[in-house]
């Protein structure tokens, strides 16, 4: 899913410093709030495994058009919340960049873009379930919002930013780089999908864990299954 691949040196300096600066930004005012309203112990445990499946599944790398995966950051929002998912993002970049995936100084822009994919995803899933979307499609619709505005966002990037070395004339890279987006929408449909369905699960065995042990039990006291 949406992941600046190119390598170091690609973004001129102003960029690589306002993005890092953007990114320092956002993760130390995730820091800040969860220090001073706490998080669930339950939480940090979903973070920790979100973060061990979203790098796994990082590293799986489809070298198309510059190179496209999934990476469960939806998922990771909507079980570990949008604070955690923030800081998840920050660690999988991190230690995906040591592993060449993805320039160490593009670290601040690539965790713009997944944490807001976490962000979006968590808000848009609980506006789902609070107007009675059923879990699987909530879920699955949630991850796909949270993806592509992913995707536009990395599309911003790189178009503001432009490419060191690129011959190509400014509107010539926004044309390419709408196609790179297009691609990554095709796989966040997919993505979304698979996530509503791991979603649709842990509601049926731990509603608790998504905050839906209320809505749960007022459908088993009416008879009504989702």
């Amino acid at each position: 899913m949406p992941h600046i691949h190119l390598g170091e040196g690609s973004f001129p300096l102003w960029a690589l410093v306002l993005w890092t600066l953007i990114g320092t930004a956002l993760i130390s005012t995730v820091v800040y709030r969860v220090r001073k309203g706490g998080i669930k112990t339950h939480q940090i445990a979903l973070a920790g495994i979100g973060a061990a499946a979203s790098f796994a599944i990082f590293q799986l790398n489809i070298p198309v058009w510059g190179g496209i995966h999934m990476n469960l950051t939806g998922l990771v929002g909507i079980i570990a919340g949008p604070l955690l998912g923030a800081i998840v993002a920050l660690v999988v970049n991190i230690f995906s960049a040591a592993l060449g995936h993805g320039a160490v100084g593009l670290i601040g822009a690539n965790t713009i873009i997944n944490a807001s994919e976490a962000i979006v995803a968590y808000y848009a899933f609980k506006t789902l379930i609070g107007m009675d979307w059923d879990v699987f499609p909530a879920g699955a619709s949630a991850t796909t919002l949270g993806l592509s505005a992913g995707a536009f966002l990395m599309a911003a990037i790189i178009v503001i930013s432009g490419v060191n070395g690129s011959a190509l004339p400014r509107g010539d890279l926004t044309v390419a780089v709408a196609g790179l987006a297009g691609l990554n929408l095709g796989v966040a449909v997919i993505e979304g999908i698979l996530t509503g369905l791991i979603v649709q699960f842990l509601a049926s065995v731990r509603p608790d864990l998504l905050g839906l042990a209320e809505r749960t039990t007022q459908e088993e006291a009416t008879g009504v299954t989702a």
